[in-house]
């Protein structure tokens, strides 16, 4: 793994760290329970999803650039996949889906998308073309 790739995966934990506790203070002020909501396990999945999904992007986009998009959208997919299947149960259990519930997902989830995002096109943007025509 190279010295790039470590100071994402450091950079998208700093970042997550941050807005966790950001998120735990908001909670807090506003005096809903803290920790319900799956919200670590939230945290720590889209976490653990967005390395995976870096680590496969990395290995795919010097060989084949052409497919990474579609690499990046199966991650993508991934991750709503684990949604449906482990917190949405949960969240729908009582009829309703409340705003606390959803933010509880959607908060790290829309970070680590960012910071795919954000990477995937510097990395992209950054690629030489040879531009030679093959024959």
């Amino acid at each position: 793994m190279s010295k790039k790739s470590i100071l994402f995966i450091v950079l998208l934990l700093t970042i997550l760290i941050i807005t966790f506790c950001s998120h735990i203070f908001a909670l807090h002020y506003k005096q809903l329970p803290l920790f319900e909501n799956k919200i670590i396990l939230s945290y720590i999945l889209n976490y653990v999803a967005a390395i995976i999904i870096f680590i496969v992007l990395e290995r795919y986009i010097k060989k084949e650039s052409s497919q990474v998009g579609f690499i990046f959208m199966a991650g993508s997919g991934l991750k709503f996949l684990l949604f449906f299947l482990i917190f949405y149960p949960s969240y729908k259990a009582d009829g309703k889906m409340a705003t606390v519930e959803f933010i509880s997902f959607f908060i790290p989830y829309a970070i680590c998308l960012i910071l795919e995002v954000a990477y995937l096109s510097k990395e992209l943007n950054n690629q030489v073309f040879s531009s030679k025509k093959p024959e």
